[in-house]
């Protein structure tokens, strides 16, 4: 994996969040990149339940990412982090009594995954109980895992088929000298946690 920017995509005035989707999956295409199948990644929230010593508990966000399909990280709100495997899901069914799964909560993103030179490229569609929330873009530069040695490229290369809407580069930890998986998923936790607080774009319920 290498370094990585995740951001979130506004719907075109007048058009629907899928013909947003399309239209970036265009020029993309345009670009001459080629389609590499589909990619989606999740994330669930548990609340921790009553904490019988009186401290404040952190919720927790179990994720998983087609990149990785054997593996998922959880992550405490404000850290610590620990990447598992695939059975860490049913060892929260487990630890029920101190954790709530907050169904309701469950946000993914899924769509297309592209390939040009040395960058992938996923545009997806944001949805949280089947109904579309916006659109997310993923840019990956494959040739390096150090952040400042490439950031500036993919700003660059992003702002080839998001024109304004391509965003501020993450900010990457000072101490950071290379670029990390749970980097990205904290970007897409960051994400998640936007869209949530959202309103559900209307009519557009995920195809």
């Amino acid at each position: 994996m290498g370094v990585t920017c995740v951001c979130q995509v506004p719907v075109t005035e007048g058009k629907s969040v899928q013909q947003t989707v399309d239209m970036l999956q265009k020029k993309l295409e345009q670009l001459g990149a080629v389609k590499q199948g589909n990619f989606w990644v999740d994330c669930e929230t548990y609340h921790p339940t009553a904490n019988a010593t009186g401290q404040q508990s952190k919720q927790l966000y179990v994720m998983h990412n087609s990149e990785a399909p054997l593996s998922c990280m959880a992550l405490f709100e404000g850290g610590p982090y620990l990447t598992a495997d695939v059975n860490f899901d049913v060892l929260m069914v487990k630890l029920k009594s101190h954790f709530q799964n907050a169904k309701s909560h469950k946000v993914e993103s899924r769509g297309a995954r592209y390939r040009y030179c040395d960058f992938l490229v996923k545009v997806g569609t944001i949805a949280m109980s089947s109904s579309a929330k916006g659109i997310s873009v993923e840019v990956e530069y494959c040739a390096s895992v150090i952040p400042g040695d490439c950031l500036n490229l993919i700003k660059e290369f992003m702002q080839s088929f998001l024109g304004s809407n391509a965003p501020e580069m993450p900010t990457i930890k000072p101490d950071s000298q290379v670029y990390t998986p749970v980097e990205t998923m904290s970007q897409y936790l960051e994400l998640f946690g936007k869209v949530r607080k959202q309103q559900v774009v209307p009519g557009s319920g995920v195809r």
